[in-house]
């Protein structure tokens, strides 16, 4: 089971299209580079339950 979510990157303002994939794990990190400019951003996303997904991207440079 998956969703298609977005981030807004933190280093152009530019909205990235995410696949995630719930089956995983309910708190997942990792480096999505910008489709647009390029530049890595750590991403972290939250799955409290099936209705609540969090999602946070920052520069990768300042995690």
């Amino acid at each position: 089971m998956g969703d298609t979510l977005y981030f807004v990157c933190d280093y152009c303002g530019e909205e990235n299209e995410l696949f995630v994939d719930r089956t995983v794990a309910n708190r997942q990190q990792f480096t999505e580079d910008c489709e647009v400019c390029c530049r890595p951003n750590l991403v972290t996303i939250v799955i409290e339950d099936a209705e609540n997904i969090w999602i946070d991207a920052e520069r990768e440079d300042d995690a």
